[in-house]
């Protein structure tokens, strides 16, 4: 068995992470510098090698940790890019991740050993080898999940307000949504727990804030579906 162990090809096997965060507006990604030859001074996503003794994702924890000093962040493997020629240094397989962070609680603890920095969704700069591929296969699983999975509350403060989850919605899955419907049916969902208090910073009369109900949400996930616009196109 050795002996036919030692007649295989090595690989090295890294791991790469589309970090998303929402800052009320936008959704964002999380990009750095890249600091090696080839293409250094390049933007990338953030990423690194598997370890001989981790599995991927103790990889992947270990190096969003690195960048955001942050150990419990929404974290979930999607797709393993193989592309022979994809890293023209050497042969390295990637695994790829997304994770969910609510940008404005986590910006001031950015690690700046990266130059890491923030971009829309929508307008970020040229990356490396296959990396726009894997943001474009990232934001396609993050809609997937999003159907059927409370995953986008990853990306909000614990307390938010229905515009501002409206404002999610509407830019993840890129359209615009009737806000006296969209209220109404995601109040339907049984999803969400009314607060007693308001965010009044963009009028006197306020809007109400919300917390998601984790204790009860499993037997509601189902009920996003009707807020998703054409959702054969994401599924």
């Amino acid at each position: 068995m050795a002996a036919k162990y030692s007649n295989q090809s090595r690989y090295t096997v890294a791991v790469d992470c589309i970090v998303f965060g929402y800052d009320g507006q936008n959704l964002k990604i999380l990009l750095i510098k890249r600091a090696l030859t080839p293409l250094k001074g390049r933007w990338s996503l953030m990423g690194g090698f598997v370890a001989k003794n981790e599995s991927a994702d103790q990889a992947a924890s270990r190096i969003l940790a690195s960048l955001t000093g942050l150990t419990d962040i929404y974290q979930e493997q999607f797709y393993t890019f193989t592309n022979p020629g994809r890293d023209t240094q050497e042969r390295t397989i990637s695994i790829a991740y997304f994770s969910l962070i609510d940008l404005k609680k986590y910006r001031e603890i950015l690690s700046d050993a990266y130059q890491a920095e923030w971009f829309s969704i929508k307008d970020f700069p040229n990356l490396i080898f296959d990396h726009e591929e894997m943001v474009k296969m990232a934001k396609k699983r993050l809609q997937y999940k999003a159907t059927s999975h409370a995953i986008l509350f990853e990306l909000l403060p614990d307390k938010f307000t229905l515009p501002l989850l409206q404002s999610l919605f509407e830019d993840v899955f890129e359209t615009s949504f009737d806000k006296g419907n969209f209220s109404r049916k995601m109040l339907s969902t049984g999803l969400l727990l009314k607060q007693r208090d308001k965010d009044k910073t963009g009028s006197k009369k306020g809007a109400y804030f919300y917390k998601l109900d984790r204790k009860n949400y499993q037997q509601n996930l189902h009920k996003i579906l009707k807020l998703v616009p054409n959702p054969n196109n994401v599924l």
